[in-house]
């Protein structure tokens, strides 16, 4: 089964191929995606490498090649069943590493979910403004324990490496203070909030992304302010 965005990239080259037999640069098929940076779209690509539904050609630059298509699958129906599945994915928080995230088939009935509120969307990047709440989401009760829970949507890519994707929904335990290595929301300077690993320096507070493609971010500590710490996820297919 391909993610959404596997799908997209599939019928966006196949499109270009039919329609001059050139493959899409990676800068086009980044654009044509909405990606911040061309290192999601190498992981696209090698995803659909991976699952035999394209090819890249040796020696040539911009040589795809299409092996098949999903035979049961149209845009539509693709992006109906992306609505309609999820799967609830949870950290598993290890010192000295970055955290994995684990996939539970299934979505739990509704006597065992609970309503928390959907603040809009976070930055797995540049900071953004500070959200304001912009509905509910239901999420498992047994992912929540105690305290007091919030749900954001990632925007961005520089997550990826800890599993966390761009249009993912995040689930955010309340807290004012984290451990060196969580991942957190951070609110820095009072009005930009951003997802990002923490280290504190002395005086200093460093936010670590989770690609390389990103540079750590550094900041006084008394600009930064924790609003919260990362429990789970929720991940459309």
């Amino acid at each position: 089964m391909l993610t959404k965005k596997q799908f997209e990239l599939l019928k966006f080259i196949d499109a270009r191929l039919r329609e001059s037999n050139v493959a899409p640069s990676y800068d086009e098929m980044k654009d044509a995606l909405n990606l911040k940076s061309k290192s999601g779209i190498h992981r696209l690509i090698k995803a659909l490498e991976e699952r035999g539904f394209i090819r890249r050609l040796p020696h040539r630059a911009r040589a795809l090649e299409i092996l098949r298509m999903p035979e049961t699958v149209t845009a539509t129906s693709a992006e109906n069943h992306a609505e309609s599945e999820s799967r609830v994915i949870r950290p598993d928080f290890t010192r000295g590493s970055r955290p994995g995230l684990e996939a539970i088939p299934g979505k739990p009935s509704a006597a065992e979910t609970l309503d928390i509120p959907l603040h809009g969307r976070i930055a797995a990047g540049t900071p953004i403004e500070a959200l304001q709440q912009e509905g509910a989401v239901s999420v498992p009760a047994s992912m929540l324990g105690r305290g007091e829970h919030y749900a954001l949507q990632v925007s961005g890519d520089s997550m990826v490496e800890a599993g966390i994707l761009d249009g993912d929904t995040i689930i955010i335990r309340r807290a004012d203070t984290a451990d060196n290595g969580d991942i957190v929301v951070a609110l820095v300077d009072g009005i930009e909030a951003t997802l990002k690993t923490i280290h504190k320096r002395g005086e200093q507070v460093a936010l670590e992304p989770a690609n390389s493609a990103y540079e750590t971010q550094i900041y006084p500590a008394n600009k930064v302010r924790v609003q919260g710490r990362l429990v789970g996820l929720l991940r459309q297919y």
